[in-house]
């Protein structure tokens, strides 16, 4: 159960800091200021921050016209969700 509650930790962790990351890239754009590259944004929602990519892409209303955005972080989610499923199933 320990490792579970960690991995929610280590999720709920990134997606925090995924929101605020998509939140200053839309200031910046706003602003015209260098922006944060794609594959940041990205890698941050394969790393366990999917959750909060695809709450700031719509409440930000940031990158939803990119489809690869929408696609890699889905994906992305899913697998998150399916390593919590399995960690519940097979060690818990």
């Amino acid at each position: 159960m320990k490792i579970l509650i960690i991995y929610a930790a280590v999720i709920g962790a990134m997606s925090v800091i995924a929101f605020f990351t998509y939140l200053a890239d839309k200031i910046k754009a706003i602003k015209g200021a260098w922006r944060i590259r794609e594959s940041v944004l990205l890698g941050m929602g394969i790393l366990g921050g999917a959750p909060g990519a695809l709450i700031a892409m719509n409440v930000c209303r940031h990158k939803t016209r990119h489809v690869y955005f929408w696609i890699i972080n889905i994906a992305a989610l899913l697998v998150q969700i399916g390593g919590a499923v399995a960690i519940f199933v097979f060690l818990v």
